[in-house]
C-alpha cells in the first residue's frame, strides 16, 4: 500500500520526537555515568538537560496529538454510538486545536524574549532561546497534526489509523 504524504509527514514527526527521546535517554545516562563513576559534572548539565526535556514534552505533544493517543476520559463517548463519537472526537480535536495554537503563540514570545533578552546558560554562557525555538517547532508541529487530524476526522474518517475512528454517515 503506498502511503500518502501527508501519513509520510505525519511519520517523520513522530520520528523526530522519538528521536528526542533517545538524545534525552543518552543526556541523563551520560551525566549520571560520569558523576557516579569519575565524579565528574559536565558544564551546564543541568541546564541542557532541562531544555531539552521542555523540548521533549513540546514535540511529545506533537507525537501524540495526531493519534490520538493522549490520556483521555472516555466516559460519555464508550456510552454513545457511533455518530456521537465521532462528533465528541471532533469537538475534542478542535479545542486541543485551540488550546495548542494559544500554547504556540505564547511559546514564540518566549523564544523572542530569550533571544532579545540574550539569556546564557550558567556555566559555558551557551544562548538558550536554540532550545527554545527546537521545542517552538514541536509546538508547531503539534498545531499542524491536530489540524490534520481535524480535517481527517471530518472530511475522511477512513483515512485515520484508529480503530476507534469509523467512518459514520
Amino acid at each position: 500500500m503506498k502511503r500518502s504524504s501527508m501519513d509520510r509527514f505525519i511519520d517523520s514527526i513522530e520520528w523526530i520526537a522519538a528521536g528526542f527521546v533517545g538524545i534525552v535517554a543518552l543526556d541523563i545516562f551520560l551525566a549520571v555515568l560520569l558523576r557516579n563513576t569519575v565524579n565528574y559534572v559536565f558544564p551546564d548539565s543541568f541546564d541542557i538537560g532541562r531544555m531539552l526535556l521542555g523540548i521533549l514534552i513540546f514535540w511529545g505533544i506533537a507525537a501524540t496529538s495526531y493519534r490520538g493517543t493522549h490520556i483521555t476520559v472516555d466516559l460519555i463517548w464508550a456510552n454513545v454510538g457511533p455518530r456521537y463519537q465521532r462528533m465528541i472526537d471532533v469537538f475534542a480535536t478542535l479545542v486541543l486545536l485551540f488550546v495548542v495554537t494559544v500554547q504556540t503563540y505564547t511559546l514564540f514570545d518566549k523564544v523572542r524574549g530569550t533571544y532579545r533578552d540574550n539569556v546564557l546558560t550558567y556555566d559555558t554562557h551557551m544562548p538558550t532561546w536554540p532550545f527554545f525555538a527546537v521545542a517552538w517547532a514541536g509546538d508547531v508541529s503539534a498545531v499542524l497534526l491536530i489540524a490534520i487530524r481535524t480535517y481527517r476526522l471530518v472530511f475522511q474518517p477512513e483515512e485515520m489509523h484508529d480503530p476507534k475512528i469509523k467512518a459514520t454517515e
